[in-house]
């Protein structure tokens, strides 16, 4: 298992939208676990009301399910992942256009899930599938950026790979997991092919949005 920790790709912009999205998710999700915690009901109430429900479908809690998360590690390995390879992105795209990817990428995602299982009654939550996006377009971008990793197999080491090998093995991961979830239920757990989808949009857009204007 490969896990990375740092990449060795300088960036131009200081990721202020990075950081306001890490921000924003980290105060959501104490937000939610404060409710959680004072009236568990209220706090299941607020993830069926602003999860994307793919049988109850509304575009509106797209939006709001990217900024929401169903617990602590679910969180930390999103936002690790942002804070990693979203700064190079944004420094590439800028500001607002960064923005308007990050969002592309997570509507993306949630369509890919969504059509997957369009009865499903479990809320989906999370960023993971616009992350997934970013992901995508790093490994396009800089696929030879230096990514330090931490490689788990019996023992615990470091090394330094390529960037490509590194989100490609994260995709294979994505797409195995997804191939072997059809065969299951797909209401519960997680939701494979939102990052599958987010990753593809994410290849698939980020030249659009390089060559896109913003006055």
């Amino acid at each position: 298992m490969l896990f990375p920790y740092k990449d060795d790709n300088p960036t131009i912009l200081t990721p202020f939208v990075t950081y306001g999205i890490i921000g924003l998710n980290v105060l959501i999700f104490l937000f939610q676990t404060n409710l959680e915690l004072t009236d568990p009901a209220v706090g299941r109430s607020l993830i069926l009301s602003y999860g994307l429900v793919p049988a109850q479908f509304n575009i509106l809690n797209i939006f709001s399910s990217m900024f929401m998360h169903g617990g602590f590690m679910h969180l930390i390995g999103n936002m690790w992942f942002l804070w990693i390879f979203g700064d190079n992105i944004e420094s590439l795209l800028g500001h607002v256009r960064y923005f308007l990817f990050y969002l592309t990428c997570g509507v993306g995602a949630a369509l890919g899930q969504v059509l997957m299982d369009t009865s499903s009654l479990i809320p989906m939550v999370g960023a993971s599938g616009a992350i997934a996006g970013v992901l995508g377009a790093y490994m396009v971008l800089y696929p030879k950026a230096r990514v330090h990793v931490f490689v788990f197999f019996i023992f615990i080491t470091t090394i330094v790979v390529p960037a490509q090998i590194v989100l490609g093995v994260w995709f294979l991961m994505q797409l195995s997991s997804g191939l072997e979830s059809l065969g299951a239920d797909l209401t519960g757990g997680v939701a494979w092919f939102a990052h599958i989808g987010g990753f593809i949009v994410g290849i698939g857009t980020q030249k659009l949005f390089r060559t896109f204007k913003i006055e």
